[in-house]
């Protein structure tokens, strides 16, 4: 019935870059980060509005998050 918390992704700013991925089609955007040496991405979160996005950037200590569409 109740299960484990889920842990967080960790983020390592040497080899991973915080990124929006942006669907043109749905406007859907989903915060994480991609792996600077092998473009890998790793979804974290759903942004669905500017609250979501606050949240992001204070759980990881980011201040500017690129986009990508």
């Amino acid at each position: 019935m109740f299960g484990k918390k889920k842990s967080l992704p960790s983020y390592d700013a040497q080899t991973q870059k915080p990124v929006i991925k942006c669907s043109i089609c749905t406007g859907e955007q989903v915060a994480g980060f991609r792996d600077i040496r092998t473009g890998k991405f790793q979804e974290v979160m759903l942004i669905k509005d500017q609250k979501d996005l606050k949240e992001f950037q204070e759980r990881y200590g980011l201040k500017e998050v690129s986009r990508e569409y």
